[in-house]
Formats: C-alpha cells, structure tokens, sequence
C-alpha cells in the first residue's frame, strides 16, 4: 500500500481527500493537524479508529513537529494553511507569520526524507491584480502572470503566502529529488467548510433572519466548484505524471453573479424580505473564473455537481448544523 501523509489534513478538503484515498483500498493516511477546530468533528471522529488512519497532532510552524513523522512517504499533500478573507483583515501579520512557517518547514523537512512527490495547494487569489488591474482572459488559464494590485492591503497576504508556496515547492523539488505538482483552487465550497465563506456565511445570515437581507459585491461574479469535484481533480493530479504542473481546479462552466447566488439560496430558505445590493469589500475581485482545460486534458477532470444542486445541498448542511445548537466553527 502506498504511504500518503496528509499535512493540514484535518481540514475542509483535507479530509474529504483522505476520505477519497480510502475508497481507493491502496493507501495508508496519516493526518497531520492542529486540530484547530477541534478533535470532536463528527467527521474525522469516524476517520479515527479506521486501520489505515493514523492521526498526529502536530503545530506544523515548529521545526521539531516534523520529528513525529516517518523518514520515507509515497505521496505528501500541503495543505496546512491560515485561510480566509476574514482572517487576512483581522490578523494579516499572522498570516504572513503562519503560513511562511508553514511552508519554509515542510520544504526543509522535505530534503531529510525520501517522499516521491508533493502537491501543494495554492489559490486563485494569487493573480487578483492580473485580472483587476491588466484585465487578463476570463475564464483565466494557468500561464496568467501572477500579481497582486497592493501590496500594502491586507487582502493579499494570504495570496503571497501561496505565491512563495508555488515557487519553493517547485524550486525545491528540482534541487531535492522529489516530485512536485501544483494546484490553485477556485471557490471551492461544500458542507463543513466553516463559516468564514460566502455560501455558508450568508446561511447563517439567512437562518439569523436578517432583515433587509445584504448582497454585498451583489455584482461580482464567481464560478463555485463542488468539494467533490475538487477532490477528484486533487487525487488524480497527485496519480498521474504531473510533475512540475500547475492545475487549475475549479468549474468554468457556472459563472455566478453573487445577487443571483444569494437570491437563489433566499428561495431555499423561504425568504420574502427586501435585499440590499451592497458595494464589495476594498480588494474583493471584481469577476473571477478559471480556465480547466489543462486539468480536463491531462488529469480527465470534468466537474459534475451542478450548481444548484450542490449549493442546495451545503445550505442543508449548514441550517441543520446551526439548528443542532452547535458552536460555529472557523
């Protein structure tokens, strides 16, 4: 059986990956986490006593961390990371501090072992400014120069974070003998994501019964992947002979403009209030939307979640969750 050491993978897509690679009957997982958002997620609880699981708790900015782990894995997944909008208002420092930590370990450790490959998950964040500022090709493919429009917004600490990622992981791996693939994610959503998501966010929103109901950057559009889908284009990317290749994962076929998302999960819920239309946020992207192709012709990836039904079924997720009295999680 192959070895699959999953760093961060105790989170959104993380586990949804290891509950993939389970399915497959040919690897054995270790999950490598914080915990952040805690030990009692009903969903990783059901992934502790799995023979083929192993967990370690582990605060992957310290060097010492690393010391708990094997010396040899077949396949190593990167997707420790500080993310979310909020967070990069709040404590754009820590997310500077956070994820450099993050990286700059997990590429030092990488030269002591023997690992076959490595894929790092980055963002769609990471070229805001080509698309805002230089008004690049929508749906965007992946030779797009990466830029961001401000240096100094907070924003964009999250996106130079991945940026740094994309070219140490690449860089290291052609000094270090290792493989290295690259993937940016597309507005991934589905349930358990937390809450600091536009879909969940306004969820709760909507169960808050907040009145007139605000569609902030009601006109800005973005194309929303499934985690589903997502997860498939992650594995097969880590399978295949992808090595040295940046993917995008996402779906280009269901660009949404934000009022037309909103007023769409209004209906779910039942809402018959007023909607406020409400500038975006300074540095939100004005229309984002990728480019799949490459990841269609190499990994074979096609999206299957419609959109519709795929938001349907994460706004269930959520209003259950915040029916059951549950503690909303990050």
């Amino acid at each position: 059986m192959k070895k699959a050491l999953l760093l961060g993978g105790a989170g959104f897509i993380g586990l949804n990956i290891v509950k993939q690679l389970l399915e497959k009957e040919k690897y054995k997982i270790t999950i490598a986490d914080n915990f952040f958002r805690g030990k009692k997620d009903e969903t990783l609880k059901k992934l502790t006593d799995h023979p083929n699981v192993q967990i370690i708790s582990a605060d992957l900015t310290k060097r010492s961390a690393f010391d708990q782990f094997d010396d040899e894995y077949d396949h190593v997944y990167m997707l420790a990371s500080v993310v979310g909008v909020k967070y990069t208002e709040e404590m754009p420092h820590e997310i500077i501090r956070i994820n450099t930590l993050l990286i700059l370990n997990t590429l030092e450790w990488l030269k002591t072992i023997s690992s076959e490959k490595v894929l790092f998950t980055s963002t769609s964040e990471c070229y805001a400014g080509s698309i805002e500022a230089f008004d690049y090709t929508i749906p965007t493919p992946e030779e797009v120069p990466l830029c961001i429009e401000d240096i100094t917004h907070p924003r964009f600490t999250y996106a130079v974070t991945k940026m740094l990622g994309e070219s140490g992981f690449i860089n290291y791996s052609r000094n270090h003998d290792f493989e290295s693939v690259i993937i940016r994610y597309h507005n991934i959503y589905g349930p358990r994501m937390g809450f600091k998501h536009v879909i969940p966010e306004v969820a709760q929103r909507l169960y808050e019964k907040e009145e007139p109901f605000k569609i902030y950057g009601y006109d800005q559009t973005r194309a929303f992947c499934y985690i589903d889908d997502a997860v498939r284009a992650t594995v097969l990317a880590m399978e295949k002979d992808t090595n040295g290749e940046i993917f995008h994962v996402g779906n280009m076929k269901d660009e949404l403009h934000i009022e037309q998302l909103i007023k769409y999960m209004g209906k779910l819920h039942g809402y018959e209030g007023e909607y406020e239309l409400v500038a975006a946020p300074s540095g939100s992207v004005s229309r984002r939307c990728p480019d799949i192709s490459k990841a269609q012709n190499i990994l074979g990836y096609n999206p299957q979640m419609d959109w519709k039904e795929g938001v349907k079924k994460t706004y269930e997720w959520y209003v259950d969750y915040l029916e059951s009295g549950k503690d909303v999680f990050e």
